[in-house]
C-alpha cells in the first residue's frame, strides 16, 4: 500500500464523519420544524374550538331548537334556520350524487384517457377549485333571474354542483385502487363488464366512495355564498323549498354583524352547531376509513 493511500484515507474518513454530522443535524431541524408547525395548527384549531364554545355553549337552549327566527329581544331561535340546512344540503346531496358517482365510474372503468375523460377531469377539477360564489352567481343567472324568485330549490341546485367535483375525484381515485386482478376475476366467470364493476369494483371501493360522499356534504354544509345568490334567506318557519328558505350559513351572516347582543349569541350557536357538525362527520370519515384498511 503506498504512502498516498494511507494519508487519503484519514481524510475521507473525516468528510464522511463530517457529512454524518451535518446529515443529523439537518435532520433534527426538520423534525423540530415540523413539530413546530404541527404545535401552531393544533393551537390554532383550538383556539378557535374554544372561542366557539366559549361564546356558542350559553345560547344553546332548547329553544333555539324549537323556535323560528325573530326580531330582536323576541326570544327567537334557529329552527328554521337549521332544518332549511338539512333539507337543502339533503337535496343538494340527492341531486349530486348520482351525477358525481355515475361520472367518477365512467372516467375510472370506461373513459381512460379518452379526450372526453380528459376533458371532464379537467372541468371537474376547475369545479373543485372554484369560488362558491361564482358558481351562486350562476345558478342566480341560470334559474333565479329567469325565475324571478329565490327558492330552496335553486340553493341546492348551487350546492350540489360545489358538491359533485368531489364525489367524482374520490370515486375515480378508489376505483382505480381496486386490483385489476378482481375486474379479470370476474370477467372470466362469464360476468359482463357493468356487473363486474357494479357488484365487485363498486363493492371493494365502497368504503371510499362513502367517504367521499361525507367530505361533499361536509363541504357544502357551511356556505354561505352561494346561498345568498340562490336560496337567500326565511325568518319564518317554511318548508316549502319553492320559496326563498332560511339556513344555518345565511343567518350566521346575517346575526354576526348585528348590533343586537341576542342577535350575536345566536350567531356564536350556529357556528358552534356547523362546526360540530362538520366536526362529527369528519370523524366519521376518519372512522370509516381506519375501519377499511384494517
Amino acid at each position: 500500500m503506498s504512502a498516498s493511500q494511507t494519508s487519503t484515507r484519514p481524510g475521507r474518513a473525516k468528510k464522511s464523519a463530517s457529512r454524518a454530522v451535518q446529515r443529523k443535524i439537518m435532520d433534527r431541524l426538520a423534525t423540530g420544524m415540523s413539530w413546530a408547525a404541527m404545535l401552531i395548527v393544533v393551537f390554532v384549531l383550538g383556539s378557535i374550538i374554544w372561542t366557539l364554545l366559549k361564546n356558542g355553549l350559553p345560547g344553546l337552549t332548547a329553544s333555539l331548537f324549537t323556535k323560528s327566527m325573530g326580531a330582536p329581544g323576541q326570544d327567537g331561535g334557529l329552527a328554521n334556520a337549521i332544518m332549511g340546512s338539512i333539507l337543502q344540503t339533503g337535496l343538494a346531496i340527492l341531486l349530486g350524487a348520482p351525477a358525481g358517482l355515475l361520472t367518477g365510474i365512467y372516467l375510472a372503468e370506461y373513459g381512460s384517457e379518452s379526450a372526453l375523460a380528459r376533458a371532464v377531469r379537467f372541468v371537474s377539477d376547475m369545479l373543485l377549485s372554484a369560488p362558491s360564489i361564482l358558481i351562486g352567481l350562476f345558478v342566480y343567472m341560470v334559474l333565479v333571474a329567469p325565475l324571478g324568485h329565490f327558492s330552496g330549490y335553486a340553493g341546492s341546485v348551487a350546492l350540489a354542483i360545489l358538491a359533485m367535483p368531489i364525489m367524482v375525484r374520490t370515486t375515480e381515485d378508489m376505483l382505480r385502487l381496486v386490483p385489476l386482478s378482481m375486474r379479470e376475476a370476474g370477467i372470466a366467470l362469464g360476468a359482463p363488464k357493468w356487473r363486474v364493476i357494479l357488484f365487485i369494483c363498486v363493492r371493494a371501493a365502497r368504503g371510499g366512495i362513502m367517504t367521499g360522499v361525507l367530505l361533499a356534504i361536509a363541504r357544502v354544509a357551511g356556505e354561505t355564498a352561494p346561498l345568498l345568490f340562490t336560496s337567500l334567506g326565511n325568518s319564518e318557519w317554511s318548508l316549502n323549498m319553492g320559496r326563498p328558505m332560511a339556513s344555518l350559513p345565511v343567518a350566521i351572516y346575517q346575526y354576526a354583524g348585528s348590533a343586537y347582543q341576542d342577535w350575536m349569541q345566536q350567531a356564536w350557536t350556529g357556528a358552534l352547531l356547523v362546526t360540530l357538525g362538520v366536526l362529527i362527520i369528519n370523524i366519521v370519515v376518519r372512522v370509516g376509513i381506519h375501519g377499511g384498511r384494517t
